[in-house]
């Protein structure tokens, strides 16, 4: 139904921002990346998703349309809201996910609060079909060095948000464990 929005940043909370649209402030539930990148008093424009519940209407907001389109996608599976669909989209960049789901990886969606192991397995299972992927299996080395990676910086101290965003800035050109690892350090 409100499937853009523009305007003004008057309030930016930690799991929401109000953004003045004509005199009329919406309040836009977002994931941490996406709040990351609002500033109160900025202008900011979001692909947006009407949730309707029994009792309630709640927005919630995204910089691009393909995270909205794999939002949309998570939220179709029996069991996932909105807010555990949030989740998963703070874990990594959405191509990082689906190549996560392509390979049967559920270690990206376990880190999720309130997701378990069935529930990964589950969207896995669903959207492995939806996704085009189906019986084929693309195992990537490269989702594995970075579930190691995050495993090596988590023993480190850093936090789970840290880690993910230390692991998003590596340079694609750089490969293997070890290097990236190393790079992931530099970045911090």
């Amino acid at each position: 139904m409100i499937g853009h929005i523009e305007g003004k940043v008057m309030f930016k909370g930690e799991r929401y921002v109000i953004l003045d649209v004509g005199g009329v402030g919406y309040k836009i539930f977002a994931a941490p990346t996406v709040m990351k990148e609002l500033a109160a008093g900025s202008s900011a424009k979001l692909c947006t998703h009407l949730h309707v519940k029994e009792d309630s209407l709640e927005l919630y907001g995204f910089l691009y349309q393909e995270e909205l389109d794999f939002f949309e996608l998570l939220i179709s599976i029996s069991g996932i809201g909105p807010r555990s669909a949030l989740g998963v989209l703070s874990v990594a960049p959405v191509d990082t996910i689906k190549k996560a789901i392509s390979s049967g990886d559920t270690s990206y969606l376990t880190k999720v609060s309130g997701i378990g192991r069935k529930t990964a397995e589950k969207i896995v299972l669903e959207l492995k079909d939806k996704l085009g992927f189906g019986k084929i299996s693309y195992a990537s080395d490269e989702m594995k060095e970075d579930t190691d990676i995050l495993d090596a910086l988590l023993a480190l101290g850093y936090s789970h948000r840290d880690a993910r965003e230390m692991i998003q800035k590596i340079p694609t050109n750089i490969k293997g464990r070890e290097a990236r690892l190393k790079e992931a350090l530099k970045i911090k």
